[in-house]
């Protein structure tokens, strides 16, 4: 699948504490995507997530991405389902054949979201169309709509206060698992820390279980959220970082202060 990082696919390869899927702005470079559902063994320094866990993580599969030269690629990315039938991701996922993000019906030949299983092989779960996209005017955030609700999983619930320098957050997703790898076919997940924050991001970086632990490509809109006793609460979504795996900042786009979007436009 094409592949990018920089404001390009991404896919959580957290190549030290890793995850999983993402599309991009800058340009993708075409590579076959391994959709066998065999299990990366060892992620470096990452962790395969067990059964059950993330449901609400979402895998988008997007095949036929126009190319202003008329020839076409395939990608991904990753997302978090936030009402039956709403997933936010990164606003560069879904964009048009100049790479320019845009809203309404995906402008690619066919886009899935895959959910509520750990790997593609498992049964159960879903996998439904992407029939609307909804994109924020300032921020690397975006809504993309399921062709039908999803009933059977809880959606993450949504950061409404500004996340706390220090705090430890939780990523995962699907996609590579090295800077040139396909997107993974087992959901990945690691730890990362809260460096900084900016009106509309939060800069994190890698903690558990490596200080390497970073998005890779395929990973743009994967979720970054707090744990906590009543469930997880999604901070922030995967925009943009270095090549992975890394020890330095990485940029993802924070939710609380764009929470109320969302919740308008989630219905």
């Amino acid at each position: 699948m094409g592949k990018a990082r920089k404001r390009t696919g991404r896919a959580l390869a957290l190549a030290a504490g890793v995850l999983a899927a993402g599309v991009a702005a800058a340009p993708a470079v075409a590579q076959p995507a391994s959709l066998s559902g065999t299990v990366t063994p060892n992620v470096a320094h990452g962790n395969p997530a067990p059964a059950g866990a993330y449901p609400f993580a979402v895998k988008f599969t997007m095949t036929g991405i126009p190319k202003p030269d008329g020839t076409t690629y395939d990608s991904a990315c990753s997302g978090a389902l936030v009402s039956r039938q709403w997933v936010v991701t990164a606003a560069h996922c879904f964009h048009d054949v100049n790479k320019k993000p845009v809203s309404g019906p995906p402008q690619y030949k066919k886009t899935t979201a895959t959910l509520g299983k750990v790997d593609l092989a498992d049964k159960g779960g879903h996998v439904l169309d992407v029939v609307d996209v909804r994109q924020y005017p300032n921020s690397d955030v975006a809504l993309a709509k399921l062709a039908s609700p999803v009933t059977d999983i809880t959606p993450i619930r949504l950061a409404r206060t500004a996340p706390v320098t220090g705090a430890t957050l939780r990523l995962a997703g699907w996609g590579a698992t090295s800077a040139d790898g396909a997107p993974a076919t087992h959901m990945q997940y690691g730890d990362v820390t809260v460096t900084k924050r900016t009106q509309y991001t939060v800069l994190v970086e890698g903690a558990k279980p490596s200080s390497d632990t970073s998005a890779c490509s395929y990973d743009s809109g994967a979720p970054y959220f707090r744990r906590t006793a009543t469930g997880p609460v999604l901070v922030s979504v995967e925009s943009d970082g270095p090549g992975c795996p890394h020890t330095g900042a990485e940029t993802t786009s924070r939710i609380d202060t764009i929470a109320s979007w969302i919740d308008r436009n989630d219905r």
